[in-house]
């Protein structure tokens, strides 16, 4: 793999790196919006959404259009949508492998008692 590769996929974790940035693009996985809906639906404030925005933007997860006085959001490929999924599987796998150890933990103790 490419130093220029390892870069980009840095890049777009960065992009990431905030639940607000995460939430902004799960509802952006089903299609465009005005920047007053994402901010209405994620109950945001306005200046701290244009801040996540602006990092969305120029990390190119997001794309954004101006028509009239709205600015429209959209993702710049919906790709990135099966990043996320498969990284709810991965929270769940690891979730699941906990929840079965506090299992085995709490069954060992009862026998120990």
């Amino acid at each position: 793999m490419t130093s220029a590769l390892r870069q980009f996929k840095a890049d777009i974790f960065q992009g990431l790196a905030h639940p607000t940035r995460i939430a902004i693009v799960e509802t952006l996985r089903e299609g465009e919006l005005p920047a007053g809906k994402l901010v209405e639906r994620l109950e945001l404030e306005q200046a701290n959404a244009s801040q996540h925005l602006a990092v969305l933007r120029a990390k190119q997860i997001v794309v954004s259009r101006k028509l009239g006085n709205q600015v429209y959001y959209s993702l710049r490929d919906p790709v990135l949508t099966k990043v996320l999924d498969l990284l709810r599987r991965y929270f769940y796998s690891q979730l699941s492998e906990t929840a079965n150890m506090l299992e085995e933990i709490e069954q060992e103790s009862a026998r120990v008692k």
